[in-house]
C-alpha cells in the first residue's frame, strides 16, 4: 500500500493558550495527546516525515500551548500540552488542564484523538481520564503504544494485546497499535487512521 505523502506538507500555523485564540473552528482537526514523557513530539515528527516540525525536548513537559500544524487550508494536526509529568507549579498545571479541557469539550471541528502511551506504562490515570472523556463525547481515539523499540518483540506484542483487551472492555470507539519513532515503525497504520478522520483520499494512480 502506498502511504499518502500529504503529511509532509505539514507546517506550523499558530499556538494558542486559550480556546478563543485557536484558529477558526472549521474544517478537520486531529489532536495528539499524551503524558509528557510518551514521545509525542517525536511521533508527530515521524508521522509527518519532518524532523523539525515539533521541538523534541530532553525535559518532558515543555509543550505548554496548543500548537496547530496546517496540512492544507481545511485540515490541521494539533499538538496538545503534555500532561502528568511537567515540573511546573500546581497552579500552572491546573491552568493547562482547564484550557485543555475547554478545547477538547468545545472544539467542534475535532474529528479524532491520537492518544500516546509509553508501551511500558500504558493506561495510567490521565490516559483513562482522556478515554472516558472521549467516550462521553463520542470521539474516536487511536492509541499509539510508543517506544516499542524499548521492548523485545514478544513483550511488545503482549503489551499490545493486553491494552487492546482493556480498551475493548471500555465504552468508546478505540483502536490501538505499536509505534516506534526511532525505528519509524507503525507510521503507515497511523496514516490510514488519519486519512479516514481527515477525509483524505490518495491521489489517483491510474495512468
Amino acid at each position: 500500500m502506498r502511504v499518502n505523502p500529504f503529511y509532509r506538507q505539514a507546517r506550523f500555523l499558530t499556538s494558542a493558550a486559550r480556546l478563543d485564540q485557536c484558529p477558526p473552528d472549521e474544517g478537520y482537526e486531529v489532536a495528539f495527546a499524551g503524558r509528557s514523557n510518551a514521545g509525542k513530539s517525536s511521533a508527530i515528527n515521524a508521522i509527518c516525515d519532518h524532523k523539525g516540525l515539533t521541538k523534541v525536548s530532553k525535559t518532558p513537559g515543555r509543550t505548554q500551548l496548543i500548537n496547530f500544524f496546517a496540512l492544507d487550508d481545511q485540515r490541521r494536526l494539533v499538538d496538545l500540552p503534555g500532561y502528568g509529568y511537567a515540573r511546573v507549579s500546581v497552579k500552572v498545571k491546573q491552568e493547562w488542564q482547564r484550557h485543555l479541557a475547554d478545547y477538547l469539550e468545545n472544539r467542534r471541528c475535532l474529528r479524532g484523538l491520537v492518544l500516546l502511551m509509553d508501551v511500558r506504562h500504558p493506561l495510567k490515570a490521565f490516559d483513562l481520564q482522556m478515554l472516558e472523556w472521549a467516550a462521553h463525547r463520542s470521539l474516536p481515539v487511536h492509541v499509539l503504544l510508543t517506544k516499542a523499540d524499548k521492548l523485545k518483540r514478544g513483550a511488545a506484542s503482549a503489551a499490545l494485546l493486553k491494552t487492546r483487551k482493556a480498551l475493548e472492555e471500555m465504552a468508546g470507539e478505540f483502536s490501538v497499535q505499536l509505534f516506534s519513532a526511532l525505528r519509524r515503525s507503525g507510521i503507515d497504520e497511523v496514516h490510514r487512521v488519519l486519512d479516514r478522520w481527515l477525509d483524505l483520499v490518495l491521489p489517483d494512480e491510474s495512468p
